[in-house]
This record gives structure tokens, C-alpha cells and sequence, in this order.
């Protein structure tokens, strides 16, 4: 199918009355790091407001692993964008969910972490030990020496997401686990290759798992979008219809297929990974329905 350029404000009037439930990436499409796009507030708050004509639903759905519901409520509170606890969606809260839940990993295995305090706060959440992630012993550059380690034979699953303190500790520990722990679980909170910090692009967390994947030769069960354990996992939470949903997103290989694969309708905004030269070749499962430069551009909806 063909994406359709929006640009009038019949197109986003028509948009807006087709839809129900709005789906939105955070990173590139409401802000850059920690710096709002432009226009981004007033859309929100525009769409708020039609909830009191028309039963309209804001859900963020985002891939950053780094932080727990909880704390990433305080970057929506810190920004002054309204959202509540249950209408945000990390790949951290899915993964722990999908231990928990999906493949019911005992409560008495523990959870070797690639990553940062925002999965151990959704493992805890969900009644699971960890190891790795923030702990100092983790966190050395001392070199590791294997024959100083001591496996804990309760370690049933290693969790992978973005690590900016990512060592060789780190990896070597979780190898040994993977190799050694029979049945031991791997998973990775999403497998985005980079993603946007303020004024540049750095890597993501699919690129601290390449080197686990190399080495094992093995692939991790990955959790965040494009994946519909993402989708399954606010389905439980929340009731919509696919049909009346749309999803809105900055990248065609995550945000645009996942809405896809959901069979949800999608927005794609050029404020952040994706450029408008990106959609001459792109792939049937990641052609956006709908495109436009920024989330800013439906404020003439409200005439601001």
C-alpha cells in the first residue's frame, strides 16, 4: 500500500475522528533526550481534551529499557507532559512481565542483568531477584578472571537491554550463565540498533547484545516493539479495538512494524531516526499508512 503525506487540515481532521486509541514513541517523536519537540505538549493536551466529546486513549509505548514506569513518569512530570503509571509501556515492565507471566519463571530463580536500574525496579516489582545490572561488583574494570567466579546455579534467565556501563565483566558473567545454568533463559528488552539522545544518535540496545548473540551463536527472545509481546502486554492492560488505533512513531523497523504486525494503523513522523529519503525503498511490513514532519504539525487541529 501506498502512505499518504499529510499536510491539510481536512487530513488530520480526518485523522483524528478515525481513531480512538493513540499509541506514542517517546524518544524522536515527543522529545529529543531531554528537550521537547516542538508542539508535542499542545497535540497531547489537544487530544486530552477530546476525551471529554469523544472517548479518545494516550498510551506510550516505549523501547528505553533504562528506566522503570515509575521513574520514567518522572521525565513526563519533569517535561510537564501529563500521563499517568498505567498508561506507559517500557520494554522493562514487558520483560519482567514476560518472566513472570509468559514463561512463569519460578519466583525462586534469580535474573542475571545486562542493564540499568530501570529493569531491576520491574523485576522487583514482579517478585524477582537479579544479579548484574547497578551492582558495584558489576560495575569494575578490574579484568574478569573466570577462575574467580562462582556461578549461581539460581540464575534462570540473563535480561539484556541498553547498558551505558557496559563491561567485559558483564558480558563474561552472563555467558557463563547461558552456558553453564541448564534451561537458562535469554532475553533482550528490545533490539533497537541506536536511538536518539539530544543532538546525535548513539547505540541502542540491540548493539550491547550483538556481542552475547556472537559469541553464543544463539538469539535472544526479544520483548520490545516490533514484537507483539509488547502489543499482548498493554492488550491486557487496556481494551481497544485494532481497527481504531493507530500507532505513532519515528522508526520504520520498530514503531511502523509494530503497529503493522498488530494490525493497527501507523503514523510515521520525521523527528527522529527516519528520514523522508528513507521511504523510497522501504519494506512492505514497515510502509507507514501515514507520514508527517512532526507530531507538532496536528496543532491546527486546535488552531494554535
Amino acid at each position: 500500500m501506498s502512505t499518504k503525506t499529510l499536510s491539510l487540515k481536512e487530513d488530520y481532521e480526518k485523522l483524528l475522528s478515525s481513531y480512538d486509541t493513540w499509541l506514542f514513541d517517546c524518544d524522536g517523536v515527543l522529545w529529543h533526550g531531554d528537550r521537547l519537540i516542538e508542539g508535542a505538549l499542545e497535540v497531547l493536551s489537544y487530544l486530552r481534551s477530546q476525551n471529554r466529546i469523544i472517548d479518545k486513549s494516550i498510551i506510550f509505548v516505549t523501547n528505553n529499557a533504562t528506566k522503570s514506569r515509575k521513574s520514567y513518569k518522572g521525565k513526563f512530570d519533569k517535561l510537564g507532559v501529563q500521563a499517568h503509571v498505567d498508561e506507559i509501556f517500557g520494554s522493562a515492565y514487558a520483560s519482567a512481565v514476560y518472566l513472570s507471566s509468559v514463561v512463569k519463571l519460578p519466583k525462586d530463580k534469580k535474573v542475571y542483568v545486562i542493564g540499568e536500574k530501570g529493569i531491576e525496579e520491574e523485576l522487583e516489582e514482579e517478585g524477582f531477584q537479579h544479579l548484574g545490572g547497578t551492582d558495584p561488583e558489576d560495575n569494575t574494570l578490574a579484568p574478569f578472571k573466570i577462575e574467580n567466579f562462582k556461578l549461581d546455579p539460581t540464575v534462570g534467565a540473563v535480561l539484556c537491554g541498553l547498558d551505558t556501563s557496559i563491561n567485559y565483566t558483564k558480558y563474561c558473567k552472563a555467558y557463563q550463565y547461558l552456558t553453564r545454568n541448564e534451561g537458562c533463559l535469554f532475553v533482550v528488552t528490545n533490539e533497537d540498533s541506536t536511538y536518539p539522545a539530544g543532538p546525535g544518535i548513539l547505540p541502542g540496545g540491540g548493539s550491547i547484545l550483538a556481542p552475547l548473540v556472537f559469541s553464543l551463536r544463539r538469539n535472544a527472545t526479544a520483548i520490545g516493539k516490533p514484537n507483539q509481546t509488547m502489543l499482548d502486554c498493554i492488550h491486557a492492560k487496556h481494551t481497544f479495538d485494532p481497527a481504531r488505533t493507530i500507532m505513532v512513531g519515528d522508526r520504520l523497523e520498530t514503531d511502523i512494524e509494530f503497529g503493522k504486525k498488530g494490525g493497527l494503523s501507523t503514523l510515521l513522523v520525521l523527528t527522529g531516526i527516519t528520514a523522508s529519503s528513507d521511504l523510497d525503498n522501504v519494506k512492505p511490513a514497515q510502509t507507514p499508512d501515514f507520514v508527517t514532519q512532526s507530531l507538532g504539525d496536528l496543532r491546527i487541529l486546535a488552531n494554535i
